[in-house]
């Protein structure tokens, strides 16, 4: 496996960050340097401490996303400052800042869901392993998310309870997702999916 992150000495920072490049064989856009010590000098100039530079490759899908999102933003003329982006398991989350953003979550979140659904189908449209493409506003959909996290929970309490099964209302499928995976470590209850689309819904059960 490919290095991704490597430390390197040099008698300035500049050649400490080429003899990383070097060896990593990337350009300098393709990562990211962060200057972990300066060079000192000592007597008659002499190099007392040399430079340590640590230069990480870019992630790749991370910035590929981001730059689709930016040239779809910009098409829009939304007014916008990405705060965040995080690369785990396969999945881009970004989070998006910036004035009227009300416009574009939009209603009940459906411009944010089209804006997502738009730059995962230009991001996947050659790769040949599908990366999860998650959008963000000032964390609408983080707050959400736990919302709704703490309503599964409330449910399954309410199952175990009364012995009767719960039938949520209709959701989309990656909030149907987000219920299914708060709750299938629970070893009393399960969950199932029932209906059609758009009125699919989730039925929380006591297990047999």
């Amino acid at each position: 496996m490919e290095a991704q992150s490597i430390e390197k000495r040099g008698k300035s920072v500049d050649e400490a960050i080429k003899a990383a490049l070097d060896e990593l064989e990337c350009e300098i856009d393709d990562v990211i340097i962060e200057i972990v010590e300066e060079p000192s000098k000592g007597l008659l100039g002499l190099v007392k401490k040399p430079a340590v530079v640590r230069v990480s490759r870019r992630d790749k899908p991370q910035e590929e996303v981001r730059e689709v999102l930016e040239d779809l933003l910009k098409r829009m003329k939304i007014d916008y400052k990405i705060s965040q982006v995080e690369w785990e398991d396969g999945r881009v989350r970004i989070n998006i800042t910036g004035k009227d953003m009300g416009l574009l979550i939009g209603r009940k979140g459906e411009t944010l869901n089209s804006l997502q659904f738009m730059v995962g189908l230009i991001v996947n449209r050659k790769r040949p392993e599908r990366i999860r493409v998650v959008l963000d506003v000032e964390d609408y959909r983080k707050k959400k998310e736990e919302s709704l996290e703490a309503l599964a929970l409330r449910l399954s309490d309410r199952v175990k309870k009364t012995r009767k099964n719960v039938v949520m209302r209709p959701m989309s499928s990656q909030e149907r997702r987000i219920v299914h995976t708060v709750l299938q470590g629970d070893p009393q209850v399960t969950t199932y999916s029932m209906g059609d689309e758009p009125n699919r819904k989730v039925v929380i059960s006591l297990k047999k």
